[in-house]
């Protein structure tokens, strides 16, 4: 579109102009003048061009406006051939294996489940109950469906999952990805899709963790780990598709074999990163030993997942219980109870309900773990499984998050420079938060430490900036190396001679 000669201005200016009319003179303002557009092909593709963008846009606006909103917004009409992404936050809940292995029945999962309402566990986030192995018969129906146990669970698994949900819970559910599970009943191997739907579908199941035994004859199979699992990621995800349905949560169970933080991202949730746990504090530290290395592929919608906890089972001590629970915590594992909920002390619970710790978990901002910046007893980057990393760091919505483990069999000290995370600022000051006495312990400058750590025990911190630190805090630089004035005096004197 253009402006004809009889003015020089587009709408909108209000410049006075000077226009000839029959060899006159007159002056005026351009809202007064008598504009002529003239379409010209360039303009006319202008034009076009210009309202195509506009179209895009707003389309680009509209459809893009759900991946800002709150995750755990639910589609009111689901649409077939779109699947919802799931799984976030790492899952919190309760899981029947640690506590019960095979001894499980239908009362025992509601009473579990109004525990979990009762004891405030739900108020805190565990939202999960998942039904793990020995739920069903020994051999599927004639039609190729599995069954769940008729004397366990007399009343079927959509009314159990239909009671769960009526407590604002959700349900999980076990399978295999072999022939049998771990305790020989029925797998899902060559039946992803008919379990899948009957899992999801019929009996209403939020979440599927997938085991690992019973690997078909390699002449059968023909996959490795990644296409073994890749089957009933494949089974979800279309199911999601064709019902318009949330897919269920997929925690792949296959104890860390063939490095599955490499690839496992690209089908569920959580991938079991080690071995199964033991309620000793042995096995807690060498999965934290374990997990030091692949901290990293921690992020939103994928985790290493460390286990179910075994906080409360006996095995472990006050403080080696807090160890534990903040450890998986803070390097952003699935958190799931695997204790007897009816008989569970004040105690135990005082440490799964802590909101501070769990908040690290849950964070809405961050999605990565702390990592290791100083091993401690070990060099760093040793793996030890008896003596694993110390000292760790991790951004967090609120600050910098800390934690440190004293891996030590007696009480010690625990020092550390600020600066040796790698998200603390140097000339800062800090104001510090325990996230275990719950209590604001002043502010740190250049360095902390905690005092008399008991063994096995761990400190959690909460630090936050506070504003410049003290003017003259000597020495000048908090870490030395190739520290220097700006008149070129070298300040850490390691004798190092420049170029």
């Amino acid at each position: 579109m253009a402006v004809g000669k009889s003015s020089r201005h587009y709408l909108g200016e209000s410049e006075s102009v000077e226009i000839q009319h029959g060899g006159r003179r007159r002056t005026t303002s351009s809202l007064d003048t008598p504009y002529v557009l003239v379409l010209t092909p360039r303009y006319i593709l202008i034009g076009i061009f210009s309202l195509g963008f506009a179209v895009s846009f707003s389309y680009f606006c509209l459809s893009s406006g759900s991946h800002f909103q709150d995750n755990a917004s639910v589609p009111t009409d689901p649409v077939e051939g779109v699947v919802e992404e799931v799984g976030q936050l790492p899952f919190m809940g309760y899981n029947t294996w640690n506590a019960y292995h095979c001894e499980i029945n239908e009362t025992l999962i509601r009473e579990t489940a109004d525990n979990v309402i009762k004891l405030g566990l739900a108020d805190v986030g565990y939202n999960y109950v998942n039904v793990d192995d020995c739920y069903s018969e020994k051999n599927r129906s004639e039609a190729g469906d599995i069954i769940a146990n008729a004397e366990r669970f007399p009343s079927g698994m959509r009314n159990l999952t239909d009671f769960i949900h009526g407590l604002g819970l959700k349900a999980g559910i076990y399978s295999d990805s072999g022939w049998f599970t771990c305790a020989l009943y029925p797998g899902s191997f060559q039946n992803e899709e008919r379990d899948a739907r009957l899992f999801n579908v019929e009996w209403g199941f939020d979440l599927l963790k997938y085991d690992n035994c019973a690997v078909p004859f390699d002449e059968i199979i023909k996959e490795g780990m990644v296409g073994k699992f890749t089957r009933m990621s494949n089974a979800i995800r279309d199911l999601a598709k064709e019902t318009g349905r949330a897919p269920m949560l997929y925690s792949l169970c296959q104890w860390g074999r063939e490095e599955p933080w490499l690839w496992a991202r690209e089908l569920g949730q959580a991938w079991r990163s080690t071995p199964d746990i033991e309620d000793t504090w042995r096995s807690i530290a060498g999965i934290i030993n374990a997990n030091s290395f692949i901290t990293w592929a921690n992020n939103f919608y994928g985790y290493n997942d460390m286990d179910i906890l075994e906080v409360g089972n006996g095995g472990l001590n006050y403080e080696e219980s807090k160890t534990h629970f903040t450890a998986w915590a803070f390097m952003k594992s699935p958190l799931l109870v695997g204790t007897h909920l009816a008989t569970i002390t004040e105690e135990t619970l005082s440490i799964l309900k802590n909101k501070e710790i769990i908040a690290i978990n849950q964070d809405p901002v961050v999605g990565t773990s702390v990592t290791p910046f100083r091993w401690g007893v070990n060099p760093d980057w040793t793996s030890n499984t008896t003596h694993p990393a110390q000292y760790w760091s991790g951004k967090s919505e609120n600050g910098t998050v800390f934690m440190l483990i004293n891996v030590l069999d007696e009480s010690a000290d625990m020092t550390f420079n600020l600066t040796e995370s790698p998200w603390m600022k140097a000339g800062r000051q800090y104001a510090v938060r325990d996230l275990w006495t719950h209590t604001d312990n002043g502010t740190a400058v250049r360095s902390f430490t905690a005092k008399a750590v008991p063994a096995h025990g761990v400190v959690a911190l909460l630090m936050k900036d506070d504003g410049d630190e003290p003017k003259g805090t000597e020495p000048p630089c908090q870490r030395e190396e190739w520290c220097m004035d700006k008149n070129g005096t070298r300040i850490d004197d390691i004798g190092f001679e420049p170029w």
